[in-house]
């Protein structure tokens, strides 16, 4: 029996930056809120400061800013 390769996981920045260039920024910052891991948005942050995202977004940037503290801080629970 042959064993597949591991399954790549997809990029969730790119997926973000899909939904926000589709125009639908809200459910952009819904998935925002529940980022998967910090380093997930810490790479968001960094793709929106790229001069070709800089400013287009300025909402989402600062969801992204407000979240980054509170998925860095260490929780008892995280709902799924």
């Amino acid at each position: 029996m042959a064993t597949s390769p591991k399954a790549k996981k997809p990029d969730w920045t790119a997926q973000i930056l899909a939904v926000l260039r589709s125009g639908n920024t809200t459910a952009a910052i819904a998935q925002i809120k529940v980022a998967p891991t910090h380093k997930d948005l810490l790479a968001l942050q960094a793709r929106l400061a790229q001069p070709d995202c800089a400013g287009t977004w300025r909402d989402v940037e600062a969801a992204v800013r407000d979240n980054l503290p509170l998925l860095a801080a260490p929780r008892l629970h995280r709902s799924p």
